[in-house]
């Protein structure tokens, strides 16, 4: 079987480009070959981000909201949102919509194999699975092959356990996203609770933390009850759905592209699209897919360059880490002071890649000088 396309990896970075493709009048009729080890039949992930007017996945979105909330110790503050809205996907919503159009299609074909190598012969990308072998014009990747080195000298890791709870009486204003509530020990590193409810008695509660290594199981299970207990005030509960991630957050270079395969194009994670600061992912994504689906339908090579403001992005979020790599600063410190000193549009538009320069340097200004300046100059190198 010849494939134009092969997307290795389906999980948001290769489904949400699968759909793209899908919807295209142009490229809809491609033969295209998605290959993962899993089948993603369960709901292993809640993705948040946020943005302006209705996306391309609107119609699967849990719940929005339109206020959010940031807490430490000393400062308290929610935000109404005039152009944002924070928004929830069920990862099982996600795999299910995508996946229900997918079977439809005849051109498309979907194989449950570990992929072992992806590589480049005679102008055509191969991907080797555990099975057999299978060629195409490009591959999409999003899987951990072509990930750089990644160490306590270079990268924290973003790890959390969510819990969905659901309470016997209401107890949650649904309209209120807690989006970062630092009142709690930072002895590990930076560390906060995530609190989103989705109607008056059911809300996710995440605890996460940025640190070099994750913690015993136990440590969030307790961390979680404690929270729940003493600051939500709750004690009559079910827990509903678990889930645990981890995210790298890495100075270590994560490219678009493999060198010397131009047939391979590195998506999600595996492309540098989460964001080194904050572990965000899902809407770098959208931007990147849409990016290589109107790439594809000129016929041009579907590796979008990185533009001036793409690098100066970049370089934010590395000297950002870096500071809190070189404990220059707390994590916790930097965000309630960002928070404390500048309006939530801001914020998300800077934090988003959507800002312009002068908010830019809003942004920057409220932060201390010399830890940044020594940390973005080392970035510089």
């Amino acid at each position: 079987m010849k494939y134009d396309y092969i997307i290795a990896g389906s999980g948001c970075a290769g489904l949400s480009l699968l759909y793209r493709i899908l919807n295209d009048n142009d490229l809809h009729q491609k033969q295209i070959l998605v290959i993962d080890k899993s089948q993603k039949n369960k709901n292993d992930r809640t993705w948040c981000f946020w943005e302006k007017g209705e996306g391309i996945f609107e119609e699967i979105v849990t719940h929005q909201w339109e206020t959010l909330e940031f807490l430490s110790d000393d400062f308290q503050r929610q935000f109404a949102m005039e152009n944002y809205r924070y928004k929830m996907i069920q990862g099982i919503d996600f795999y299910n919509f995508v996946l229900a159009i997918a079977k439809k299609r005849k051109n498309v074909t979907l194989l449950s194999e570990t992929i072992t190598n992806i590589t480049s012969v005679d102008g055509k990308a191969r991907v080797t699975t555990e099975n057999a072998e299978y060629s195409a014009t490009y591959v999409f990747n999003s899987t951990s092959l072509f990930y750089p080195k990644m160490d306590t000298k270079n990268s924290l890791l973003q790890h959390f356990e969510g819990w969905v709870i659901k309470t016997s009486t209401p107890v949650f204003d649904a309209s209120v996203g807690r989006l970062m509530d630092f009142r709690l020990s930072q002895e590990h590193g930076a560390t906060f609770m995530y609190v989103l409810p989705t109607s008056e008695t059911e809300a996710l509660v995440e605890y996460t933390l940025f640190t070099e290594k994750v913690l015993e199981k136990e440590q969030y299970k307790s961390a979680l009850k404690a929270y729940i207990k003493d600051y939500l005030q709750i004690d009559d509960y079910e827990i509903k759905h678990t889930e645990f991630g981890v995210i790298p957050m890495s100075l270590a270079k994560f490219s678009r592209k493999v060198p010397d395969e131009k047939n391979i194009i590195n998506l999600g994670t595996a492309g540098g699209f989460t964001k080194a600061s904050s572990g965000y992912t899902f809407q770098f994504v959208q931007k990147h897919t849409e990016k290589i689906i109107n790439l594809l339908k000129e016929g041009k090579h579907p590796n979008p360059k990185l533009t001036f403001r793409d690098k100066m992005f970049q370089w934010y979020d590395r000297t950002l880490l870096e500071v809190i790599l070189s404990d220059k600063m707390q994590g916790k410190d930097i965000f309630a002071t960002i928070f404390k000193n500048r309006d939530i549009e801001t914020i998300l538009a800077f934090l988003g890649n959507e800002s312009s320069v002068w908010e830019d340097m809003k942004v920057m200004s409220c932060l201390p000088i010399m830890p940044f300046l020594t940390s973005g100059i080392k970035q510089l190198r």
